[in-house]
């Protein structure tokens, strides 16, 4: 038998129903799981992850348990990974049943909640445990971003740093991406516009930034609800002007014909 030592990753028994691997027993076994102390054990710790592997395998064979295809440490290899991430779900272009963390580690998935890099063990886990079948097909899988962001909540941005994903939180959070309209937004749009020529009019640098903010977060929320995430606009936008040629006339840019 594998001598019990103290250690990062810990391999828990759940008599009759698994062993496993995690680096986070109470939120792995406890939370997730719904076992709570006395219903499990720690049969094995060790703070060296291809230990931890051979140690699960090993034990989930002497003790009649369905081994794992991959060892614990393969999980994190990187591949070349693929997905979609829309406003409420993100998929995966694989099947759940073939859904593994050696497709998942590393991942880097973007949502109107942030961005969630699939750097630890407890997210991969999480993502295994709350993915569903997709009804597209069976080549496909997806979980859901909002429940994601509850289950691993992301630092907030500094105030230097508010990009168009804080801007994509707070407008789903207030119910303007579920129950909004775009052309609601439009004459939001040209309210903020407005603001922006009386802010101009009056030389008044505080008003005019103010009203150029409150535009991009209105443009941003008028991209969202068009299904649009407001980055490929700008980037559209700018491949179209990247390569144009023009001169400066009477204080604007006039592109050659």
């Amino acid at each position: 038998m594998i001598q019990l030592k103290q250690g990062k990753y810990k391999i828990y028994h759940i008599p009759g129903k698994k062993i496993g691997c995690t680096t986070n027993i109470k939120k792995r076994v406890e939370q997730e799981q719904g076992y709570k102390p006395g219903e499990y054990e720690i049969l094995y710790e060790t703070d060296d992850i291809g230990d931890a592997s051979r140690a699960e395998k090993t034990l989930q064979k002497d003790l009649g348990y369905k081994e794992d295809v991959k060892l614990y440490k393969d999980l994190f290899k990187k591949q070349m990974k693929k997905h979609t991430s829309s406003t409420a779900t993100t998929t995966f272009k694989i099947s759940k049943k073939n859904l593994d963390g050696n497709f998942l580690a590393d991942l880097k998935i973007e949502t109107p909640y942030g961005i969630f890099n699939i750097d630890s063990t407890d997210k991969i886990e999480w993502i295994l445990d709350n993915v569903h079948e997709s009804q597209y097909g069976p080549s496909t899988c997806y979980t859901y971003n909002k429940a994601m962001a509850e289950a691993f909540p992301f630092e907030k941005a500094k105030e230097d740093d508010i990009d168009f994903n804080s801007i994509r939180q707070w407008a789903d959070t207030r119910g303007i991406v579920q129950k909004g309209n775009d052309k609601v937004q439009y004459i939001k749009l040209m309210e903020e516009v407005g603001e922006l020529a009386e802010a101009l009019l009056k030389d008044n640098d505080k008003e005019i930034k103010d009203a150029i903010g409150d535009i991009v977060v209105v443009l941003t929320n008028l991209a969202t609800l068009r299904g649009y995430k407001i980055e490929d606009c700008i980037k559209h936008a700018y491949n179209e002007i990247a390569d144009r040629t023009g001169k400066m006339i009477n204080g604007t840019f006039v592109k050659d014909k």
